[in-house]
């Protein structure tokens, strides 16, 4: 991978965290529902991003994460990205 491109993903990466840990001190999901609601994505379609999307996350292999990563679309970091905040929100319930 060129430096330019995993520096691209880093702060993208950065960026996605940084919006995530903002929307998890809040708890208001009305902005997530807001950004999510008007996708034209079918249920098997995030279904079958947040199966890779595991699946990838749990091995080793870093490179073959960062390309499946870099290829999704805006429609698909936004599915992700409401993802994690749904699933950080669960996991520190207090």
């Amino acid at each position: 991978m060129s430096e330019q491109t995993s520096q691209s993903t880093h702060v993208q990466s950065q960026q996605i965290d940084q919006g995530v840990m903002d929307t998890l001190r809040s708890k208001d999901n009305s902005l997530l529902a807001q950004q999510i609601d008007p996708l034209s994505c079918t249920h098997n379609d995030i279904v079958e991003l947040l199966a890779q999307y595991l699946a990838l996350s749990d091995q080793d292999d870093d490179d073959l994460f960062d390309a499946w990563f870099d290829g999704l679309n805006k429609a698909q970091h936004t599915v992700l990205k409401v993802f994690e905040v749904y699933r950080g929100q669960f996991e520190h319930q207090e």
